[in-house]
């Protein structure tokens, strides 16, 4: 599809503007799968609770295998003989066995957890996908009009991307570190409460150290998304448009600007992985204090007879345990703040204003007229009216070309006729009927439209003709083709009718793509059919072409026709002459040209323009 990127938006680089607000709206679209998430935090948490108890038990492995070294050792100095140490090796593989079902029971929990977690995660990330499309289908032009296209991708892709890997691994990864925190004080606790408060004086230094060195190396990402945003831009310019690059001569200034701002993103990427990988030395150098601690007041202990040396060992383990969560939760703030931010961002285009059904609507009048403007009063902004007393009449099968200086309200006339906007005063009708009492799909049923700017899709030239009528026959598309001269250049094509085409349709000529997009026009066979510049972008063999099938294809059907190009108009029915929102001039080519007004003056003075280009 054709269209603009832009740079994503980063939601580290921001805070929710309502943290809890937006948390319980996205707690809400869990609702569904409330029990399935339930189900999950009770898997994770007996997980972890099956994986925490673990080192205890084989901790008495240990103190079962030093208690028969220990009773040896003693049975020699006694004088007694002795073939092998007195361990207990039953007692032992019994523990091992222990240990082994509860590590396999841990990891089926945690492979369910994750499994159930996946579809959830997906499930509501659909939910989200779905109202924002629905949501954008019934939200005004002006949103569009107001909103980059860049924009609107990042929070359709991005942000829902940052949402669904949130909940898929971050809400599943919270409940098991504050669980395995708490689990492991328990453990610790139960074995000793003086190697505990040993243990517990790494904590304040662990939360020093992340406090400290985590918002500056998120300063440096945030910086480093910037310089990411900034260098694809240039590399997206420069793809798009080399070869104007190429024809100016501006390649190595080009060159120069992306290596500069290549230079900043090194910069800022370098600051930002340097900072944030010495979090976890730190965290590590820390924890290994808290470890050295307790290994030589465990030991001195263990030599007083006050504890038991597997109890010690699966107290260093508890220790490696219990600095983990305490990082897992730091990093899992910024993921969960990212994630609101975007969860803000989805939430605000579903807050937008819709559109609204016309609120007041003008009586039905007889009229032989198709379309009628009666009196239309209309502006982008309610300071500044854009139309004002703006009246005209089209006849069944006539043909109306809109023209006049850039800025004189011809698009705008159009958005019009279809209820892109709605105006502010008077009556738009449609054989008689306001068209605010239609339907907007029921009124845009009647129209069919043909943009300068030519919108096709990735897929074949046969899929992008049907898109104007889905329900049309082959015979239908062929006939469409042939009238639009589309067929006789697409059957010299190597696929013909099935050739695809790329994003940017750049496999076929500017021409042939217009072609195509007046066939789709013609097909959908419409009451009105609106031209906006649909000739500007094609060779002047390929416009009379296209001016030919005109005739033909026009017949009984009413059109206008946008147009700076007034050669490409002089047979229409009336012109209606356009100039700060209002009609300064109506009638034919010959009857304005008579008149020497301002219509005159355009057409002279573009007619002016050819003669001299043409010398």
């Amino acid at each position: 599809m054709n269209g603009h990127g832009g740079a994503r938006f980063d939601p580290k680089n921001r805070k929710a503007k309502d943290f809890w607000k937006t948390t319980w709206r996205l707690i809400k679209y869990m609702d569904p799968w409330k029990w399935g998430l339930a189900l999950v935090f009770i898997f994770a948490i007996g997980s972890v609770i099956f994986q925490t108890i673990t080192p205890k038990i084989l901790g008495q492995a240990t103190t079962e295998i030093y208690s028969g070294v220990m009773k040896g050792y003693r049975q020699i100095k006694m004088g007694q003989h002795l073939t092998s140490l007195p361990i207990d090796f039953d007692t032992i593989k019994h523990i091992l066995l222990v240990v082994l079902c509860l590590y396999l029971i841990a990891a089926v929990l945690g492979f369910a957890q994750q499994l159930i977690m996946a579809k959830i995660s997906q499930k509501i990330v659909y939910s989200l996908r779905r109202d924002l499309k629905e949501k954008m289908q019934r939200l005004p032009i002006s949103y569009y009009d107001t909103h980059s296209n860049g924009d609107i991708m990042s929070r359709a892709v991005n942000d829902m991307d940052n949402i669904g890997g949130t909940l898929q691994q971050s809400l599943a990864q919270l409940v098991t570190s504050v669980v395995t925190l708490i689990a492991v004080f328990v453990m610790m606790l139960s074995i000793s409460w003086k190697l505990t408060l040993v243990a517990c004086i790494t904590i304040p230094l662990s939360l020093v150290t992340v406090s400290l060195v985590a918002p500056r190396s998120q300063k440096h990402f945030a910086a480093q998304q910037k310089s990411l945003g900034q260098l694809n831009n240039y590399v997206e310019e420069d793809y798009a448009g080399h070869t104007v690059v190429k024809t100016f001569n501006r390649s190595d200034e080009m060159i120069a600007e992306f290596e500069a701002e290549n230079e900043r993103y090194y910069k800022a990427s370098w600051k930002a992985q340097f900072i944030s990988g010495v979090i976890m030395p730190l965290m590590n150098l820390v924890k290994n204090i808290g470890y050295v601690l307790v290994a030589v007041i465990g030991g001195v202990q263990v030599a007083n007879g006050t504890i038991t040396l597997g109890n010690v060992q699966a107290f260093l383990q508890y220790v490696n345990q219990f600095t983990q969560p305490i990082t897992q939760l730091a990093n899992l703030a910024n993921t969960i703040q990212a994630t609101i931010v975007s969860a803000e961002r989805i939430f605000e285009v579903l807050d937008e204003e819709e559109m609204q059904p016309a609120s007041e609507t003008l009586p039905d009048v007889i009229t032989k007229a198709k379309i009628e403007f009666d009196h239309v009063e209309f502006g982008y902004e309610p300071a500044k009216p854009l139309m004002k007393d703006f009246s005209f009449k089209a006849m069944p099968g006539q043909k109306i070309a809109i023209v006049g200086p850039t800025g004189a309200g011809k698009t705008t006339m159009i958005n019009l006729l279809e209820r892109f906007y709605d105006i502010d005063g008077g009556a738009i009708r449609l054989d008689g009927r306001d068209t605010r009492k239609f339907t907007r799909e029921d009124l845009r049923g009647h129209f069919s439209m043909v943009l300068q700017d030519t919108w096709l899709f990735t897929g074949t030239i046969y899929e992008n003709i049907l898109y104007g009528r889905k329900d049309a026959t082959k015979e239908d598309v062929i006939r469409a083709a042939k009238a639009a001269h589309v067929d006789a250049f697409v059957r010299q094509l190597p696929d013909g009718y099935d050739t695809i085409l790329n994003e940017e349709a750049s496999n076929i000529s500017q021409g042939q793509r217009q072609l195509i997009t007046i066939a789709r026009a013609f097909l959908a066979d419409p009451e009105i059919l609106i031209l906006d510049e649909a000739t500007s972008s094609v060779d002047t063999r390929t416009e009379v072409l296209i001016q030919h099938a005109m005739e033909r294809l026009l017949e009984n059907r009413t059109s206008f026709v946008v147009a700076h190009r007034l050669s490409t108009i002089k047979d229409a029915d009336n012109i209606i002459v356009m100039d700060h929102g209002s009609i300064v001039e109506t009638g034919d080519h010959h009857e304005l040209m008579q008149k020497g007004g301002f219509y005159a003056d355009l057409y002279n003075s573009q007619f002016a323009d050819e003669i001299a280009a043409q010398a």
